[in-house]
C-alpha cells in the first residue's frame, strides 16, 4: 500500500482537516491545526507531503521519526501539529486496513467507557451556575470553566474574590457528587496563582489547569507544595521532552493535545512517562471531530487516563459544530457523560467528505482574541 494524495480542508469554525488517500482505496483522516494559525500548519503539511507521497502508510513510527527530526530544525507548535494530524491519519489507515479500532492496535482496551467533561461560561465567564446545572441535567458528571477573564500581575482583592465567588457558585449548583475543573488559562501570574489557589481549596476542584503560563512551568513545583489542589498543564507543550520538565515536578494531571503534541504516537509515549510519576491524563481537545476521535482511541488504551475534554457546543463553535462533519454522530455522543468504546475500525468515525469539501469552499480566518488591560497593555487571553 502506498500514499497517493494528501489534501487539507480549512473548515469552519476554526479547524483544518487532512485526508490521506492510498492506492488501495483506504483513506485516513487527521486534524493538524494550531488555533489561529491554521494556514501556517497547512503549509507545513504540504511540505511534509513531499516525503510521504509514495510511501507505505503503515510505517507509522518511522514516518514520525523522519517527519519530526529530518528537517534539522525541530519542535514547536506548527511542526508538531502538522506531524500530529498526519500521525492521526496514518493510524486511521492502519486501523481500517486491519479492520480494527486504533485502540486495539495500541494493545487493546483497558476500559469500556471514557469519562467526559463539558465546558461552561466562555472566555469571560458568566452565568456559570446556571450553565453548570444544565450540563449536569444533560448527564455530565464534570464541568470545566475559565476562572477569570484577564488578570493583572497582582490584581485587586475584588477581582480575586470574583474568581472565588464564581467557583463557589458552580460548586453549589452541581453539588458534591460532581466534579469541577477551573482553567486559569495562563492568565494568572505566579503571584496571583499563589494567592488564588488556597482560596479555591474549600470548593475542591478536580484540578486547576494552566495556573501559570508554560514558560513559567519551573514555578509549578513550588505552587504544588503550596496547595492541596491538583495542578494540570500541557496544552501548550508539544513533545515528551517538553513534558519531561513538568512531569515529576509538581503536576498531577498532564494535558497533551493529540492535534498539537505529535499525534497518537507521541501522546501515548507521554502517557507512559506520566504513569511512572503517578500523573494522570486529561488530554486537551477543544477542536473538531477527528481530534476528539483520536483522543478517545487513546482514552480506551492508556491505563492512567482520568477524563477527556470535548467541545460539542463550546463557545468557539460559531455556526458549525463537531457533529456537522460526521455521517453518523453516535460515536461522539456521550450518554451519562461518558463516551462508549467503539469497535468501528480506525479512529471510529466516518467523515462526511461531501460536507467537508462544501464547507472548505467557505473556509475560515479564525484568530485568537486580542485582549488588553485598562492601561492599554497586552493581556493574556
Amino acid at each position: 500500500m502506498k500514499i497517493v494524495s494528501m489534501d487539507t480542508f480549512l473548515v469552519p469554525p476554526r479547524w483544518l482537516f487532512l485526508r490521506i488517500r492510498t492506492d488501495e482505496d483506504v483513506t485516513g483522516w487527521g486534524e493538524p491545526v494550531v488555533e489561529g494559525r491554521a494556514e501556517t500548519v497547512r503549509a507545513a503539511v504540504a511540505e511534509l507531503a513531499d516525503y510521504l507521497i509514495g510511501e507505505d502508510p503503515l510505517r507509522i513510527e518511522d514516518h514520525w521519526q523522519v517527519l519530526s527530526k529530518s528537517g534539522f530544525y525541530r519542535g514547536g507548535p506548527v511542526l508538531s501539529s502538522a506531524v500530529a494530524g498526519i500521525d492521526q491519519a496514518l493510524w486511521d489507515i492502519a486501523g481500517k486496513a486491519a479492520g480494527l479500532p486504533v485502540h486495539q492496535l495500541l494493545g487493546g482496551p483497558v476500559r469500556e467507557k471514557a469519562r467526559m467533561y463539558a465546558w461552561i461560561g466562555g472566555d469571560r465567564p458568566a452565568e456559570v451556575a446556571e450553565l453548570a446545572a444544565a450540563q449536569v441535567e444533560a448527564g455530565f458528571t464534570a464541568v470545566k470553566m475559565n476562572g477569570s477573564a484577564e488578570l493583572t500581575a497582582i490584581d485587586t482583592p475584588a477581582r480575586t474574590l470574583e474568581v472565588v465567588q464564581r467557583v463557589a457558585a458552580v460548586r453549589e449548583a452541581i453539588g458534591e457528587h460532581h466534579d469541577l475543573v477551573v482553567d486559569l488559562h495562563g492568565r494568572a501570574s505566579t503571584a496571583m496563582a499563589r494567592r488564588l489557589l488556597p482560596l479555591l481549596e474549600p470548593y475542591l476542584p478536580m484540578f486547576v489547569e494552566e495556573a501559570v503560563l508554560p514558560e513559567h512551568s519551573r514555578n509549578l513545583a513550588a505552587l504544588a507544595t503550596s496547595t492541596s489542589i491538583p495542578l494540570a498543564t500541557g496544552e501548550r507543550l508539544f513533545s515528551r521532552w517538553d513534558f519531561r520538565d513538568v512531569i515529576g515536578h509538581g503536576i498531577a494531571v498532564a494535558q497533551p493535545d493529540v492535534s498539537h503534541a505529535g499525534g497518537i504516537s507521541e501522546v501515548r509515549r507521554i502517557a507512559a512517562m506520566a504513569e511512572t510519576y503517578d500523573v494522570t491524563m486529561a488530554p486537551h481537545c477543544p477542536l473538531g471531530p477527528i481530534s476528539l476521535a483520536a483522543s478517545l482511541q487513546l482514552a480506551f488504551a492508556i491505563p492512567n487516563f482520568l477524563i477527556q475534554e470535548q467541545s460539542v457546543g463550546i463557545h468557539y463553535n460559531q455556526g458549525n459544530d463537531i457533529l456537522d462533519y460526521l455521517v453518523d454522530p453516535a460515536p461522539l455522543t456521550f450518554p451519562g457523560g461518558y463516551a462508549t468504546r467503539t469497535s468501528r475500525p480506525g479512529l471510529g468515525i466516518e467523515i462526511d467528505e461531501a460536507e467537508v469539501e462544501r464547507m472548505a469552499r467557505q473556509g475560515h480566518r479564525w484568530r485568537s482574541p486580542l485582549w488588553r488591560h485598562t492601561d492599554g497593555s497586552f493581556a493574556e487571553w
